[in-house]
C-alpha cells in the first residue's frame, strides 16, 4: 500500500483551508447583499444608536406637512352685525340738538339749522322737537324698504311709504320726521315761516326744506311718495 508522505499532506491542507475561508467569505457576502445591508457602515455613524432623532442620527424624522392653503383671512369673514346709530338708527329722546347722533349730524345742514330756529319758538310754546328719523344710509334705507314690501305685501305698496336708497330723501339727509304728534301739529302751523314744509299727505311728519316757503307759503301737497316726480325712476 503506497502511503502519501507527511510533506505532502501538510501541503494539501494548507491549500485546502485558505480556499475554505474564501468560500465561506463568498457566501456571506452573498447573504448580505441578498438581504440588502450595507457591507460597510460609515465611521460617522458609529454611535448613532444612542443618538435621538434629528441629533446626528442616521434616521431623520419626516417633515411635517404644510397645508395646501393658508387660511382665509378673518377679515374677509367679518360680516357686518346689526344696523346702528352709524346707519342712522335714531335712540329714543333723541333731538335736534344732537350733533352726535348720525342721523341728525349727517342733516342737510341748512334743513338742520332750519330746525333749530324753530325748535327753541316751539320750545316757547310748550312744545318739544324729537327726531324719529332723520339721515339714513343706503342699507337702512333698504332694510326699511324690504320690511314695507313684507308688511304691505307688494312693491307698489310699499312705495307709498317708503321709498328705494337711491331717490329717498331721507339718504341725502333732506328729510326729518319730527314727533310727538303736538310738534308736527305746530310745524304744519309755523313751519313754513322758517322753511319746513310738510311733503306728503300720508306722512305728516316728514319735512324737507323748501328755502321760498317763508314768502310764498309750503307747496301743495303729494298724496304720497308715489306721486312725487323725485321718486320715479
Amino acid at each position: 500500500m503506497t502511503r502519501t508522505p507527511p510533506s505532502s499532506r501538510t501541503s494539501t491542507h494548507r491549500i485546502r483551508r485558505p480556499l475554505l475561508v474564501i468560500v465561506l467569505v463568498a457566501v456571506l457576502a452573498a447573504i448580505v447583499v441578498a438581504l440588502g445591508l450595507p457591507l460597510l457602515k460609515p465611521s460617522s455613524d458609529s454611535d448613532s444608536s444612542s443618538a435621538t432623532p434629528g441629533q446626528g442620527s442616521s434616521v431623520r424624522p419626516p417633515a411635517p406637512s404644510l397645508p395646501d392653503r393658508a387660511p382665509p383671512d378673518s377679515s374677509q369673514q367679518e360680516r357686518r352685525g346689526p344696523l346702528d346709530e352709524a346707519d342712522g338708527v335714531v335712540p329714543d329722546g333723541s333731538t335736534v340738538l344732537d350733533d352726535d347722533v348720525p342721523a341728525v349730524a349727517n342733516l342737510d345742514a341748512d334743513l338742520l339749522a332750519a330746525l333749530r330756529r324753530a325748535a327753541p319758538d316751539a320750545a316757547d310754546d310748550g312744545v318739544a322737537f324729537t327726531v324719529n328719523s332723520g339721515w339714513r344710509s343706503p342699507e337702512y334705507q333698504n332694510q326699511l324698504l324690504r320690511k314695507a314690501v313684507a308688511q304691505y305685501g307688494s312693491e307698489a305698496e310699499a312705495a307709498r311709504w317708503v321709498a328705494t336708497a337711491t331717490t329717498s330723501p331721507h339718504v341725502s339727509g333732506d328729510a326729518v320726521d319730527i314727533g310727538p304728534e303736538e310738534a308736527t301739529a305746530w310745524l304744519a302751523e309755523h313751519g313754513a315761516a322758517y322753511g319746513l314744509c310738510r311733503i306728503y299727505r300720508n306722512e305728516p311728519w316728514h319735512f324737507e326744506l323748501r328755502t321760498d316757503a317763508p314768502d310764498r307759503g309750503c307747496p301743495r301737497r303729494y298724496a304720497d311718495p308715489t306721486q312725487d316726480p323725485r321718486m320715479r325712476p
